[in-house]
């Protein structure tokens, strides 16, 4: 099964720190079984690596840089911040059935379903612990596809938002999915790319 190893963000180590990750010296927050490799800049994510891809050869999923590695070791436990793994990760495109085609293709992770609300077009995938959300709109410029933001998964999302402030997060309000909550980071924390977080799914 093709999973998610390591994803690389333009950001810096500081700001991650300040917002109650752990950071390690040279950049790697762990999330689950997921790396999030920090490089210096703030261009957001630039590209991932899978673990055991159906296609090793592919760098390039319609427009998504692409590297193949080893899975990495799961974290043993939540950051400071409570924040224990990343939900989705979510692509922006112009054309919706052309990259989950591309997806499955490379990665034989089936699209599991369609949503559309208005002109909003939703797909999803599932890589191993990650949702691969798939969005298009009227209004996305992109040519290709393109990495444009994260959710991850907080045990305690008023303690998150109570350390932060509302300088650097927006107030917890209910979810798209019932019994869940969700809060997203600011410009001001400068986290390199649109970081929301999400209490646990209700089972």
């Amino acid at each position: 099964m093709t999973t998610v190893a390591e994803m690389v963000i333009g950001a810096r180590s500081a700001a991650w720190r300040a917002a109650g990750f752990d950071v390690t010296d040279d950049g790697i927050v762990q999330l689950g079984g997921i790396r999030l490799r920090l490089v210096d800049g703030d261009a957001g994510m630039s590209s991932w690596t899978l673990a055991d891809a159906f296609d090793p050869a592919v760098v390039d999923i319609d427009g998504l840089t692409t590297a193949h590695g080893d899975a990495a070791a799961a974290a043993a436990g939540p950051h400071p911040n409570t924040v224990t793994t990343i939900d989705h990760v979510v692509v922006y495109t112009p054309d919706l059935e052309r990259t989950c085609a591309a997806i499955e293709a490379a990665t034989a992770a089936p699209l599991k379903r369609i949503r559309e609300v208005g002109s909003l077009r939703q797909g999803f995938h599932r890589l191993g612990e990650l949702i691969v959300e798939v969005v298009t709109f009227p209004q996305v410029t992109v040519d290709r596809a393109t990495f444009w933001g994260l959710a991850l998964n907080v045990t305690d999302i008023d303690a998150l938002y109570e350390q932060c402030g509302n300088e650097l997060m927006s107030a917890p309000k209910d979810a798209v999915q019932p019994g869940r909550r969700i809060a997203s980071f600011r410009d001001s924390a400068a986290l390199g790319l649109p970081v929301a977080v999400m209490t646990p799914h209700q089972r």
